[in-house]
C-alpha cells in the first residue's frame, strides 16, 4: 500500500468518527436491510424459487382460509392434483438443468389455461395444485381438466430439441370429496395415482375406494426402498416349449414380490410404481443378475444349455447405462451371452427410434438375443420390424385368448407368423391353456408355445426339476 493510499484511508475513517449523523445512519441501514431480509424470507416461505408460483405452504394456507370463509357452505370448489408422467425419464437422461427449463415452461403455459378466479401453485418437484372456485357442476370441473391435458399436447422446445410431456390429473370435490383441507388434497392424489394406473394422460375424479387403493399403492411404494436389500424379490421360471422338436428352447424370467404384510404382491401392481419412483432400474439389474446366475447354476449341474428371456420395461431400455451394465452382469456371472435374451416392447423402442437401434444393436453385437414381446398390441410398425436387430416376435396372449371363436384373431396371428418367416424371425405364441389352441398353432407352423398348458411360471426347484425330466 502506498503513503497516498495510507493517508487516504486515514482521512476517511476521520472523517466518520467526526460524523455526528453516523450512528442514526447507521441504523437506518440496518433497519432496511432488516426489512428487505424480512421479505425475502417471507417470499421464500410462499413462492418456489424456480416458476415463482405460490408453494405447498402457500395452497394449503389459501384452501384453508377459503374453506373457512365461504360465505355459502353449499357452494362447490375442486382440487386438481397433476402429476406429470415420466419426468424423472428427463431429468436422469437429459440432466436437472434441462428438466427445470422444462418445469418452467410447463407452469408458464399452464398459467394461460386456468380463470382469473382460481389459485395455481407448485406442489413440488414435477406436481402441480390447482384451486378453483366458483363451480357450477363437475362439468365445470371435468372441462378444466381436459383443456389442462390438452395444453401439454404441444412439444416444449429447448436447446433446440423438442420435448413431449403428458401428466395424469386427479380431482376433489367440495364438500362431496371432503370439507377440510388434508381430506381435499388426500382424495385429489388418489385419484391421480388411479390416473396413472389407467394408462397416464388422463384425469379422475375421486370416487369413495380410491382412498384404500391410495394407500396400498403407498404402501407398496415406501415398501419398495428396502425390498431389495431385505430379498424379498423372488424369480419364477416359465419354460417355452420348441413345437418342431418338442424340446425346451428356453424359460422367461418373472419376477414376483413375497412382501412381508401383505403376500404375493404380482408384478403389474408393483411395476408401475417402481417405474415411478425410478427403482425399476435396481430391480431389473437384480432381475437379470440372479437369471444370469440361474442360468449358469443349471449349466454346472449339467443340464442342457437354453436361454433365459428378461422382460425390460420402458424406463429401463432407456436407461443410458443399460449396455454397460448387461455387459458387467455378462462378465461377473461368466454367462455365455447367446443364453441371455432380452425382451422389450414396440412401444418402447419408438419412444426413440434411433436410441433404441444403438442399444440393440450392441447388445447384439455381444451376442444377446432380442425379443419384441407383446407384438400386435402396440404399433405393430412394419417399418419399426424392418430396422429393429430382433431374433423372435412374441404373438400377445390377447390374440390366442380367442382366437378359436374370432375369424379375426385367426387372420392376425397367421399374418404375424407369415411376417416373422419372412423376416427370419423365431415366432413364439404366449398364453397357450388348451390342447386345440396348441394343436392350431402348429397347424399353421408357428415356432414355439409359452403358457399355462405347458407350464405355469415355477420357482427355481420345481423349474429345475422340469428340466432334469423332461424328454
Amino acid at each position: 500500500m502506498s503513503k497516498n493510499h495510507e493517508r487516504l484511508i486515514k482521512n476517511l475513517v476521520e472523517d466518520i468518527r467526526n460524523c455526528p449523523q453516523l450512528p442514526k445512519l447507521v441504523a437506518l441501514a440496518i433497519e432496511e436491510i432488516s426489512l428487505l431480509l424480512d421479505e425475502m424470507i417471507s417470499h421464500q416461505s410462499y413462492y418456489d424459487y424456480l416458476t415463482a408460483l405460490p408453494n405447498r405452504q402457500s395452497f394449503n394456507e389459501k384452501l384453508t382460509f377459503t374453506l373457512e370463509n365461504l360465505q355459502q357452505k353449499e357452494k362447490m370448489l375442486a382440487v386438481i392434483f397433476l402429476d406429470l408422467d415420466d419426468f424423472k425419464h428427463i431429468n436422469d437422461t437429459l440432466g436437472h438443468g434441462i428438466g427445470d427449463q422444462l418445469l418452467l415452461q410447463i407452469a408458464n403455459r399452464l398459467q394461460n389455461y386456468i380463470r382469473n378466479q382460481d389459485f395455481f401453485a407448485r406442489w413440488g418437484g414435477d406436481e402441480f395444485t390447482f384451486l378453483l372456485l366458483d363451480i357450477n357442476n363437475i362439468d365445470d370441473v371435468s372441462n378444466i381438466a381436459q383443456t389442462m391435458l390438452r395444453s401439454l399436447d404441444q412439444p416444449f422446445k429447448i436447446n433446440q430439441r423438442e420435448l413431449y410431456i403428458k401428466a395424469s390429473i386427479g380431482i376433489s370435490v367440495y364438500p362431496y370429496d371432503g370439507k377440510d383441507t388434508e381430506t381435499l388434497l388426500k382424495n385429489a392424489e388418489a385419484a391421480m395415482y388411479l390416473a396413472k394406473n389407467k394408462g397416464r394422460n388422463n384425469y379422475q375424479i375421486y370416487r369413495p375406494n380410491m382412498g384404500i387403493k391410495a394407500n396400498k399403492r403407498l404402501l407398496l411404494n415406501h415398501s419398495l426402498y428396502k425390498a431389495l436389500e431385505q430379498h424379498e424379490f423372488l424369480l419364477y421360471y416359465q419354460p417355452q416349449l420348441d413345437l418342431k422338436t418338442n424340446k425346451i428352447l428356453g424359460l422367461e424370467a418373472l419376477i414376483r414380490w413375497q412382501h412381508p404384510e401383505l403376500g404375493l404382491v404380482p408384478p403389474n401392481q408393483f411395476i408401475p410404481v417402481a417405474e415411478e419412483n425410478g427403482l425399476i432400474i435396481n430391480i431389473g439389474k437384480w432381475v437379470i443378475k440372479t437369471a444370469c446366475e440361474q442360468n449358469i447354476a443349471w449349466q454346472k449341474q449339467g443340464l442342457s444349455a437354453v436361454k433365459i428371456a428378461v422382460n425390460l420395461s420402458g424406463r429401463q431400455f432407456q436407461d443410458r447405462h443399460l449396455v454397460t451394465t448387461i455387459s458387467q452382469i455378462l462378465e461377473e456371472t461368466k454367462l455365455d451371452p447367446c443364453y441371455l435374451e432380452i425382451e422389450i416392447t414396440e412401444s418402447a423402442a419408438l419412444e426413440d427410434m434411433g436410441f433404441a437401434i444403438a442399444v440393440l444393436q450392441a447388445l447384439k453385437k455381444m451376442g444377446v438375443h432380442i425379443s419384441m414381446d407383446d407384438f400386435g398390441t402396440g404399433y405393430s410398425s412394419l417399418w419399426s420390424l424392418k430396422r429393429l436387430p430382433l431374433d423372435k416376435l412374441k404373438i400377445d396372449q390377447s390374440f390366442i385368448k380367442d382366437m378359436m371363436n374370432n375369424l379375426n384373431d385367426v387372420a392376425i396371428i397367421k399374418a404375424v407368423i407369415a411376417m416373422g418367416h419372412g423376416l427370419k424371425l423365431q415366432v413364439i405364441a404366449e398364453g397357450i391353456e388348451t390342447a386345440e389352441q396348441l394343436a392350431f398353432l402348429k397347424s399353421i407352423n408357428c415356432d414355439a408355445i409359452q403358457g399355462y398348458f405347458f407350464s405355469r411360471p415355477l420357482p427355481p426347484e420345481e423349474a429345475t426339476k422340469l428340466l432334469l425330466n423332461w424328454k
